[in-house]
């Protein structure tokens, strides 16, 4: 039996376990960090928490006797990605990223790159502004040091307690979003900027379309920088280079039999 560990958190995670579960000789685990208070349902065996930094995930590796590991966390979870990489080199085992690619600019976009959430709380500027949030909720809080704008935050989880500002609106959801209905939103609360973060792929992207249809500006975070690990962009090269490591871990047992 060769156990996986797969990092999730996003849909291409979700995905990609349920291409691989129920395969004869396969047991994977998914990862969560435990962020999110109702995590969407998932087709394999689930962890949720941290694993004690590189040094806990790498025991983990090793006492588990995992063969592969794939990180398929959000393109911003820099921390969890950095500590796989140290710990799967620790423990010998082979990791692969699974990275969406980021989303291109096309002309109409209003777009201006931000370093992080600090500098685009700066980048509002001093005019009050109606700005959508869609970021997580514990990065909302930085705006408060911005309470002349009024702000629209959309979150998978209560934001608990509110952001502390004096006009503050929240809606919960959950991705896949529309362009369709992320245009409706943004035209009711008569949005003016958008703060997100680059995170690529279908689900989310609506409101970067809906931006540009109406002209909103933009404030994108900018990704971290990833470790140097081998990386594929789709749920399909991942699932082909995870059965080809496994198939070439396979062999030498084969044959010495």
């Amino acid at each position: 039996m060769a156990r996986v560990l797969l990092l999730g958190g996003t849909g291409e995670a979700r995905a990609l376990a349920g291409r691989l579960a129920g395969r004869p000789g396969l047991a994977v685990t998914l990862s969560l960090a435990g962020r999110t208070l109702a995590p969407a349902p998932q087709p394999v065996p689930v962890r949720v928490g941290g694993f004690g930094g590189a040094e806990g995930l790498a025991d983990y590796l090793q006492a588990e006797a995992i063969a592969a590991v794939i990180d398929a966390t959000h393109p911003y979870a820099a921390r969890i990605s950095a500590n796989a990489a140290i710990a799967c080199a620790r423990a010998g085992v082979p990791l692969l990223a699974l990275r969406r690619a980021p989303w291109q600019k096309v002309p109409g976009d209003r777009w201006r790159a931000v370093a992080d959430v600090a500098a685009a709380v700066t980048a509002l500027g001093d005019a009050p502004r109606r700005v959508f949030l869609a970021l997580g909720r514990n990065e909302v809080r930085a705006f408060a040091a911005a309470p002349q704008h009024a702000y629209l935050v959309r979150s998978v989880d209560p934001v608990d307690p509110p952001l502390a500002v004096p006009d503050a609106q929240y809606v919960l959801g959950r991705g896949p979003f529309t362009e369709q209905g992320d245009r409706a939103l943004l035209v009711a609360h008569r949005i003016d900027a958008i703060v997100a973060k680059n995170s690529g792929g279908a689900a989310t992207y609506g409101k970067i379309a809906a931006a540009r249809a109406l002209g909103i500006a933009v404030l994108l975070i900018a990704r971290p920088q990833g470790p140097d690990v081998p990386a594929v962009d789709d749920v399909a090269a991942a699932e082909a280079w995870l059965m080809a490591r496994l198939a070439h871990r396979a062999a030498p047992a084969a044959r010495g039999a």
